[in-house]
């Protein structure tokens, strides 16, 4: 007869196992009690082992789960009878898991398996008879089996890894990614904390003091006392919270201020110096930065020092918003904000649909430039398959404009774009997203002045816009479309190499993300890669930062053209 104990439970008599083993679990760890834990399995220090789990040592075994690593709601372990693998104290293992690791809601970890130091694995994917190494990032509904994935390599969602070319082909996880699964630790591990001492009041008191270095939703009443946070009357919430999530990965803080001239322009100007990573510090310097320059914009500004670029551009105040009204937007990804707000782009400009497009029509017109209207659904849209709104014979604004509120209004579920066009070079000089499903479907015939002469492309992503001039001598106006597109969708651009035994085998060699702020600069750096590698193939990748994926794949060069 097993021996049990609460959810603990020793492994059965078995033709394979004739030992009553039992868990042995370190008295630091949390096992909630809808969690199921039988047979040879050792958990270490500070694990948290979330509801509705089922770690099962009564087939393979042993299993052994790291320090500090935590295993999410509805995860299943087990192994097969047969096989192992070698842990890193050298002994076999029917399961090894790593220190400082996390297994995430509906994974499957089955033996044999290991899963190193550092390492995390996505919503439902599954892990089978492979080893994952230390610090690896596997994404959600991923399955690796029969393969060894080596250190440091990230796996995105939906990604069948099942020879090892596959995986020898995995390019390699970003500093964000290795900074996100640090994150889900700590929050764990704040959390098995929490649960532990959810009935004692001697052992709760010093998880209270804790000094947090992030929080999602900005200092709380309780918090304020016990971590003497800096209280500010000026900054929302949202603002703080950035700051935290900045310093505590490491980043430098920075502020710049434009007036009205100067913002249409993006000619921002830094306010005093800031070299500190105390938060109290940097805080009061954003409010004194922001009475020094009432009346104008303020943008806080995220630095990641060793890559020598801008990981976040915050407008902190405007001139016309209301106290507290502002939007976080991050470089090749968006982060939303509780607080509503105009949008805005990475050059520091408000997207202003209305106003802006009138502008862009008027210059198309003064250019001799035709605008056309172009509509697609959902699908389309992710495949960058539009088709014609219908023809606009008229080169006045008024009828232009008026023809765009006929599209939309005949089409408010579709995306709608406007679309200038140079006849005489028979090319696009602009692309503006004008709707999206979901928004409001009028259009003001309502214009601005401008003062620019150059032409405009701007690609209007409905949260920000990046204004442009794309044009190249080196590559497709095909290639530089869908680079324009991926930027405007908020997309980080990659690139890969291969002669032509690698292509044909399809193993890509990664040549990392590709440099600018907008797609003119993309387009810049690329013509440059491509000029240092004319013998090759070279193909861009856009990869979708939030949903950690890619979303397309496109080859830009030839050896020989």
């Amino acid at each position: 007869m097993a021996v049990v104990q609460n959810n603990v439970t020793a492994s059965p008599l078995t033709p394979w196992s004739q030992n009553l083993v039992e868990p042995a679990i370190h008295h630091t760890a949390y096992v909630h009690a809808f969690s199921n834990i039988i047979g040879d399995v050792r958990i270490g220090e500070n694990v948290m082992i979330a509801p509705g789990i089922s770690i099962r040592a009564d087939e393979g075994n042993p299993f052994s789960i790291g320090a500090n690593t935590n295993i999410q709601d509805g995860v299943v372990i087990h192994g097969l009878e047969q096989g192992r693998v070698h842990g890193d104290d050298g002994k076999p293992y029917s399961v090894w898991i790593g220190n400082n690791s996390s297994i995430t809601h509906m994974a499957l970890i089955h033996g044999p398996a290991y899963v190193g130091n550092d390492c995390f694995i996505g919503f439902r994917s599954t892990v089978f008879n492979a080893k994952v190494g230390h610090g690896c990032v596997v994404m959600m509904h991923a399955l690796i089996q029969d393969v060894e994935i080596a250190p440091g390599k990230y796996v995105p969602s939906g990604a069948i890894i099942t020879n090892q070319e596959q995986a020898d082909r995995l390019s390699e996880a970003q500093p964000e990614d290795r900074a996100f699964a640090a994150h889900i630790i700590s929050i764990n591990d704040s959390l098995r904390a929490g649960y532990r001492c959810a009935d004692d009041i001697e052992c709760i008191a010093p998880v209270y003091k804790t000094t947090h270095t992030h929080t999602d939703a900005g200092p709380t009443t309780l918090d304020l006392p016990l971590n003497k946070t800096i209280q500010s009357s000026s900054l929302h919430p949202e603002i703080i919270s950035s700051v935290r999530n900045l310093l505590s990965q490491g980043y430098q803080i920075g502020t710049e201020h434009a007036n009205k001239r100067r913002f249409q322009t993006s000619s921002w100007t830094s306010c005093a110096s800031l070299n500190t990573q105390n938060e109290g510090e940097v805080l009061n310097h954003l409010e004194s930065c922001l009475q020094d320059h009432q009346g104008e914009y303020v943008r806080l500004i995220g630095i990641d020092a060793n890559a020598k670029r801008r990981v976040l551009e915050t407008i902190i105040q405007r001139p016309t918003d209301r106290p507290g009204q502002f939007e976080v937007s991050i470089i090749g990804q968006k982060i939303s904000s509780p607080v509503s707000s105009p949008a805005v782009s990475h050059s520091g400009t408000t997207a202003s649909p209305n106003s802006d497009l009138a502008t862009t029509i008027r210059q198309l017109i003064n250019q001799g430039c035709k605008v056309a209207i172009e509509r697609a659904d959902k699908r389309r849209f992710q495949t960058s398959s539009w088709t014609s709104c219908g023809a606009i014979e008229s080169q006045t604004e008024s009828a232009i404009l008026a023809a765009i509120s006929d599209c939309i209004a005949h089409n408010p579920h579709d995306y709608i774009r406007a679309i200038g066009i140079d006849t005489h070079a028979k090319r696009r000089v602009s692309e503006q997203i004008v709707h999206r499903p979901g928004q409001s479907t009028s259009t003001t015939n309502s214009s601005t002045s401008s003062s620019s002469s150059n032409p405009i492309s701007s690609f209007n992503t409905g949260t920000k816009s990046t204004t442009t001039t794309a044009t190249s001598s080196v590559l497709t106006l095909d290639a530089i479309e869908i680079i324009s597109r991926l930027v405007s969708q908020g997309c980080t651009i990659f690139t890969e190499f291969a002669d032509e035994r690698r292509k044909k085998s399809n193993a890509w060699e990664t040549g990392g993300q590709v440099s600018g702020h907008n797609a003119a600069e993309i387009v810049r750096s690329l013509e440059s890669i491509v000029r240092d590698r004319l013998k090759s193939y070279v193909r861009v990748i856009g990869v979708d930062q939030q949903a950690k994926k890619r979303v397309a794949e496109k080859i830009i060069h030839r050896p020989g053209k």
